[in-house]
């Protein structure tokens, strides 16, 4: 049970520093443009039990994140599911200081500070649930906004055979775990699950004869047997003075949390040509950008070449909701687009529906995966400088057998584990394959609303529809 040590003398600050308490209590709310689907009684509740029950409310029901946004009368709770903010709960303008002290409190945050962001983290045990948050208070025009980060390495703690890899992806990143020195790259954007395959990855490699040293900002996980070091930059401890502390200390694998600058990707890049075995993460969208952001930190080419040993690109799709999706037929760009990719005729697919167990017709996440290994003719190829436009064709060619992103996704959609929409709302198409899905989109919409209308002069949709 999580508690404050230091009790004050003022009534209002202990009331708030109590312990948290888990309640069940609802009230109707007024907010004309803001629809809350949990109410609380404000009058009557203490605030510390209401935001007990707003965080175990959120675990419950799967959230990611919780934002506490400020405006004029009051707060706007909003939560993440599935990738996607939902409205929660309204909180008055009365409790609105409330509210955000009783969050500041147990996240060891300053309270008497409202002009800075500050930073803050809550662990421990709510109602004999282990929770990991992470907090984080920004000052705005309409007072402290507060995002609640709720961490979840359940996934991470049951391997990387869990996490949603194809079979051949899989494969690949056995084969590329595997090689003594290198270096290992897990892109994405946040909140993508880079976290979670990094961690899994190092409880694969967690043996007796290894020393593992990690470098993080912040420690997400502890795992037994890894020393786990943490970055604090206002005492000048960081990536890069951490890094090379760690190379005095005989590792085998190094992890680095995330490639951030260019001293510390030239770092990682020179231990794992010396023989160490670096993996990390970084903010790019798939292999070649991947290769081409670390150029741009002015890490030398030959270098690169040398270290580079694997990428592993990956973003989240919401899953359908396997109690109510339903196929259809494909349309004839779909058609086109599954032909196109993976060399298959598909007449169905499935879509989303709807129904009290999901949101919209999702319910949990799938990631999607892109995943390299570097060959020695890849290797070659970023040492002597090759054009971005050939790099691309050597990297996506069949003797490397990559499987992109798209057709990853497009093989999820396949299995109905995901939509078609929800991958091409991920993945980017060339300019002329996504206009012309949207001009058979609109298409179909056209034709299913002449249905049973008198007929009348047609128009061509390509001259009609604006992009």
């Amino acid at each position: 049970m999580l508690t404050d040590e230091q009790p004050t003398a003022n009534p209002i600050i202990s009331e708030l520093q109590s312990p948290f308490v888990p309640v069940n209590s609802s009230t109707s709310s007024n907010n004309d443009n803001f629809v809350a689907v949990k109410n609380y009684d404000y009058d009557n509740t203490p605030i510390v039990e209401i935001v007990n029950d707003m965080i175990i409310d959120a675990i419950g029901r799967g959230a990611s994140d919780i934002h506490f946004d400020p405006f004029d009368n009051g707060i706007h709770v909003r939560i993440r599911i599935d990738g996607d903010l939902h409205n929660y709960a309204l909180v008055p303008l009365a409790m609105k200081k409330n509210l955000i002290t009783r969050v500041k409190i147990i996240s060891n945050m300053n309270i008497t500070e409202s002009r800075l962001p500050q930073d803050g983290a809550v662990k421990g045990l709510i109602e004999n649930l282990s929770v990991d948050l992470r907090v984080s208070c920004l000052p705005t025009n309409m007072g402290e906004k507060i995002v609640i980060r709720i961490l979840d390495y359940s996934m991470s703690r049951e391997g990387l055979e869990t996490l949603g890899f194809s079979k051949e992806n899989f494969d690949i990143i056995t084969e590329m775990l595997k090689i003594p020195n290198g270096i290992i790259l897990i892109t994405g954007a946040t909140g993508s699950g880079k976290s979670t395959t990094v961690y899994s990855m190092l409880q694969k490699l967690n043996t007796e004869n290894r020393n593992i040293i990690t470098v993080e900002d912040p420690i997400e996980m502890n795992i037994d047997g890894v020393n786990q070091v943490q970055v604090n930059s206002e005492i000048g401890m960081t990536f890069a003075s951490a890094l090379r502390s760690i190379l005095r200390q005989d590792p085998d694998i190094i992890m680095i949390g995330e490639i951030r600058d260019s001293e510390t990707a030239k770092i990682a890049v020179r231990a794992a040509i010396t023989g160490h075995l670096v993996l990390s993460t970084i903010h790019t969208n798939d292999s070649l950008n991947t290769i081409e952001r670390l150029l741009d930190m002015d890490v030398e080419r030959y270098l690169l070449g040398a270290a580079f040993s694997g990428i592993v690109s990956q973003k989240l799709a919401r899953r359908l909701c396997t109690k109510c999706r339903q196929q259809r037929e494909t349309t004839d760009y779909e058609k086109k687009l599954f032909k196109d990719a993976l060399k298959i005729n598909l007449s169905q697919i499935y879509e989303p529906v709807g129904c009290s167990e999901c949101t919209d017709g999702y319910k949990g996440r799938i990631p999607i995966h892109e995943v390299l290994l570097i060959n020695q003719d890849i290797k070659d190829a970023i040492s002597s400088g090759l054009k971005k436009s050939e790099l691309r064709e050597k990297i996506f060619s069949e003797e490397v057998g990559i499987n992109t992103m798209l057709q990853d996704g497009l093989k999820k959609v396949i299995s109905g584990d995901t939509s078609l929409d929800e991958i091409l709302r991920l993945i980017e198409l060339d300019e002329e394959g996504i206009n012309s899905y949207k001009i058979f989109e609109q298409n179909n919409k056209q034709n299913e609303e002449k249905v049973n209308e008198e007929p009348k002069e047609e128009e061509n949709g390509f001259e009609t529809f604006s992009f």
